[in-house]
């Protein structure tokens, strides 16, 4: 953890302004929101759980090219949902949401279960490796819970989806309601040798003619496996030559076709292939299954419903966003968000499904 923090250090560097000589500063502020202050100790700390979790930065210089690439990369959003989280944070506090201390044990006592903790020096210490006292613990989970109850509230439960809605959805999206049909083959390859001089066009015939009368041989009746582990020169030999199962929207085309002629159990015409001449049985088929609108209903719903509540979620954003007194005291931050504001507004946009208004 201390290398994490040695970098963590001087993630802002670049991004905060310089006191005058002699200033004292208690707490450089990045942003003001309705009175409320983003310091840039707390940005630091998003920057550094955001990147804690990633290896190649464990050892990195603060001033690395890679790591500078890194922090531009995940400003933008950050600093966006630091501001929004802020925004949602004080309207909790006018809906007088709170973490109760009965609420706060339970979700406490649920953190140690889910982390196999059965003492309390387990959970202190993992509180001090992740640098936090209790009361940061606690304001964090109180911070969460309240942007979800506002979320919940004030967004998600005012959403609703319309029959209509849902099936226009369905048609439009009737491929991601689909199991496409899938297949298990079995295979002799028959290697034809190559050289740097090409392929000599006597091996390529005797190839040829080996693959021809394995195949007489296998219409015969002898059995496929042996003959795979006998004469093929493909690593599913160990396997009696079986591959797949394979989605059929995965084969090229003209092999698509000449499998849906074939019945299971039955040949396919000896093929040429890069490596050589390959012989080929249709094992098994499974068909191609569309779920109903009736059966899929419930999912078309979920899909739908977070379509509009990423949407919905903007809007209420916006509106928070018009009504706040927000103050920038660094312009490159500020340059920042509003670059990472665009960006979702056209995400969301772009992503937003037929059905979905």
């Amino acid at each position: 953890m201390i290398k994490h923090v040695a970098v963590a250090g001087g993630l802002v560097l670049a991004l905060t302004t310089v006191a005058p000589l002699g200033a004292e500063i208690l707490e450089q502020v990045l942003v003001k929101v309705n009175g409320d202050i983003f310091s840039k100790s707390e940005f630091e700390q998003r920057q550094f759980s955001a990147l804690r979790s990633r290896p190649e930065f464990a050892n990195t210089n603060p001033n690395s090219i890679e790591l500078q690439k890194a922090i531009g990369e995940i400003t933008p959003e950050l600093i966006l949902d630091a501001v929004e989280e802020l925004l949602l944070v004080q309207r909790a506090r006018e809906l007088n949401y709170v973490l109760g201390d009965e609420q706060y044990k339970d979700i406490l006592a649920s953190i140690k279960k889910s982390n196999n903790m059965t003492d309390e020096a387990q959970f202190q210490a993992a509180l001090k490796q992740e640098g936090l006292t209790e009361a940061d613990l606690r304001r964090n989970l109180e911070r969460s819970m309240m942007v979800s109850q506002v979320q919940r509230h004030e967004v998600i439960e005012k959403i609703s989806v319309t029959d209509e809605e849902a099936r226009t959805f369905y048609e439009a999206h009737r491929s991601e309601f689909t199991t496409p049909s899938e297949m298990t083959l079995r295979e002799i390859l028959i290697e034809v040798p190559s050289s740097d001089k090409g392929i000599n066009v006597a091996q390529d015939d005797e190839a040829r003619a080996k693959a021809d009368d394995i195949r007489q041989r296998l219409v015969a009746g002898e059995p496929f496996a042996r003959l795979a582990a006998e004469m093929s020169a493909s690593a599913s030999k160990a396997n009696g030559g079986l591959i797949g199962p394979i989605r059929s929207d995965e084969l090229a085309p003209e092999l698509r076709q000449m499998f849906d002629k074939l019945k299971v159990g039955e040949l396919a015409p000896v093929v040429r292939t890069t490596r050589g001449y390959q012989i080929l049985k249709l094992e098994s088929r499974t068909d191609t299954k569309i779920r109903t609108f009736e059966d899929a209903r419930g999912a078309i719903a979920d899909r739908v419903v977070e379509s509009k509540r990423r949407a919905a979620l903007q809007k209420y954003l916006d509106t928070l966003r018009e009504q706040a007194s927000i103050v920038w005291r660094n312009d490159e931050l500020k340059r920042a968000y509003e670059q990472a504001l665009a960006r979702r507004r056209q995400q969301i946009e772009a992503a937003a499904p037929a059905g979905a208004v």
